[in-house]
């Protein structure tokens, strides 16, 4: 057999077996971002109920921003919900690669991506482009449907269980709860003194139209390693 040959028949069988496992993997991630968007109206629907006749400030509003962007304003916060259109595989360093479910099977590490980021909604309201944000928790999901969450403190699920619990609506409508409590606590600080002591001519003038300091939960301050915290949500 030519050289030819075997690269024809190596290119298809990478087709047949890593490409079309690489698409199963995208319409299972895709298919439960469509139902993180049903849990998302859904939640604005109950919780708007429960507030009504309260400030109209604090009530849920739900907005389906593109096919794979999806926002909810909770208050004074805006949840972001992003599935990327690629498919990963764990880098060698990741803690996945330790559970028994990758090890017999190296496939299953390929995983499609939701990431939900916390922002602040005065960030959007006044266009504050160097505004901050932060990444609350991502969720893998694979060809199985197997899938964990990593994520802030009471975000993470044992890696341990991956592999033995397929995502479900219910599952998301967990991890979306607990995203929100989340970001809920997450209160923004006073910047550091040091950080916004001097301001030029043309900052104050800027700040006509936006605000000249750059905002965010934790301006000045960074997360430590231990933020991150594996964990079951059913634990929380």
């Amino acid at each position: 057999m030519s050289d030819l040959n075997e690269k024809k028949l190596t290119i298809i069988g990478t087709l047949k077996e890593k490409s079309l496992l690489k698409q199963r993997v995208f319409d299972n991630t895709f298919e439960s971002f469509c139902d993180v968007k049903d849990v998302l109206k859904n939640l604005t629907k109950d919780c708007n109920t429960n507030l009504s006749g309260l400030d109209s400030r604090i009530r849920l509003e739900y907005t389906d921003r593109s096919t794979f962007d999806a926002q909810l304003r909770v208050a004074g916060d805006i949840l972001l919900f992003s599935m990327h259109s690629n498919i990963f595989q764990f880098d060698r360093d990741h803690p996945a690669w330790q559970t028994p479910y990758i090890q017999k099977n190296k496939f299953n590490a390929y995983s499609g991506m939701i990431n939900i980021y916390n922002y602040l909604a005065d960030s959007f309201k006044y266009s504050r482009l160097d505004d901050l944000g932060y990444l609350v928790a991502r969720i893998f999901i694979n060809h199985e449907k197997q899938y964990f969450v990593e994520g802030k403190r009471q975000m993470g699920m044992l890696f341990t269980n991956y592999g033995s619990e397929e995502i479900t609506k219910q599952s998301l409508q967990m991890i979306i709860s607990t995203a929100i409590q989340y970001c809920l606590e997450f209160d923004l600080l006073v910047p550091p003194y040091d950080t916004v002591k001097i301001s030029t001519v043309g900052q104050a003038e800027a700040k006509i139209q936006h605000s000249k300091v750059v905002t965010g939960k934790r301006l000045g301050f960074q997360f430590n390693s231990d933020d991150v915290l594996i964990r079951n949500p059913q634990e929380t």
